[in-house]
């Protein structure tokens, strides 16, 4: 009886999933960013998923770039969940290293291990930002993630992208795509 109610639950959601083909080019993401993109992606809109526009090459299973374009402060990074889990807000007078510790919060909401792998200061936009990479083991499966992010605050907003997928073949496969992207962040105003 779980396992019907199970997939019916799963049948329900999946209607309110939606995928659009993003195609290479400029792509004005939000009302102040724009990033130049290589290559095809897909863009996931699913109910709950949070501020961030979640996109894919190889299926959300695989790898996700979140696009977090002008987090307001005091937002949440991340979708409601239930009221017992932990909230993490965004504040404007965050550092580098505090607004690394969101993400790390977010993405080991379900026990997954973070390890920082590097963090320095990026023009990101015309913006000081900063790029960070990281490992992560996924509680779920065990599967190593690499990842990757870059980041700038402007006018007490927060721009973002931040990339994970496998590390032996998939990372390895899309980063280049990534980091042009990072590179070519731009933020009106």
């Amino acid at each position: 009886m779980k396992k019907i109610l199970l997939v019916g639950l799963l049948l329900l959601l999946s209607g309110c999933v939606s995928v659009a083909k993003i195609e290479g080019g400029d792509r004005v993401v939000g009302e102040r960013m724009t990033l130049t993109i290589e290559g095809a992606w897909n863009h996931v809109n699913a109910p709950g998923m949070g501020p961030a526009q979640v996109w894919t090459m190889e299926g959300m299973t695989i790898d996700q770039m979140l696009i977090y374009s002008g987090l307001k402060d005091g937002e949440l990074i991340h979708a409601a969940g239930p009221s017992s889990s932990k909230s993490f807000a965004f504040k404007s007078s965050m550092q580098p290293d505090e607004i690394v510790g969101l993400f790390e919060g977010v993405l080991t909401r379900d026990g997954s291990n973070f390890k920082l792998v590097r963090l320095e200061p990026a023009a990101i936009g015309g913006q000081k930002g900063f790029r960070f990479e990281y490992a992560l083991v996924r509680k779920l499966d065990g599967v190593r993630l690499s990842g990757i992010g870059f980041a700038a605050v402007s006018r007490g907003e927060l721009f973002a992208v931040v990339y994970q997928a496998p590390r032996l073949v998939f990372f390895e496969r899309n980063v280049s795509r990534v980091e042009a992207i990072g590179r070519s962040m731009r933020i009106k105003g």
